[in-house]
């Protein structure tokens, strides 16, 4: 049974997912098959007076060209302590290299406001549309800790901003 909730309710299973295992950010592909890769940041809030989710991807993930090229992209969050052999799929391989939604017999559903689907068996999920990117470079920078931690190589995230369209919980 799905429920809809308001975008900033139950933000709590979003933190946790994040903090433990992760959770999916799915994003269509160029040959439209969903493309599930796990994340480990995001952020939601308000931003231009409308709810919105942040994620980031890395320049060297096939996620990245797909997300430049979609207009929306979903976030599944799956119930607490399940999935981990997913997640650890989805975020050490490549939609490059492996349909992940099959070699994880992932079940996806239809997203209700956007193009992008779900994946059916976790229990919160948010639809975005996506409203600008921002790809960060090592100029945007001013704390060094942060670029020697998180980007010994360069690798530098796109940042999408998603209007949460859509949010709600599955029984």
């Amino acid at each position: 049974m799905t429920t809809h909730i308001e975008w900033y309710e139950r933000t709590e299973l979003l933190q946790a997912a994040l903090a433990g295992d992760g959770a999916f950010l799915i994003v269509n592909g160029p040959d439209g098959r969903p493309n599930p890769m796990t994340i480990g940041w995001a952020q939601v809030g308000v931003v231009w007076s409308r709810p919105m989710m942040s994620v980031l991807v890395r320049e060297s993930r096939f996620t990245h060209a797909c997300i430049e090229a979609a207009e929306s992209f979903t976030v599944s969050v799956p119930r607490p302590g399940t999935m981990r052999d997913e997640l650890a799929i989805c975020g050490c391989r490549s939609g490059r290299d492996t349909d992940k939604i099959a070699e994880c017999s992932l079940a996806v559903r239809e997203g209700l406001q956007v193009d992008t689907p779900v994946l059916s068996d976790c229990a919160l999920h948010y639809e975005c549309r996506i409203v600008v990117r921002t790809q960060q470079a090592r100029a945007d920078f001013s704390a060094d800790d942060v670029l020697d931690a998180y980007y010994p190589q360069g690798d530098h995230h796109l940042i999408v901003y998603g209007e949460i369209v859509a949010a709600y919980l599955e029984e």
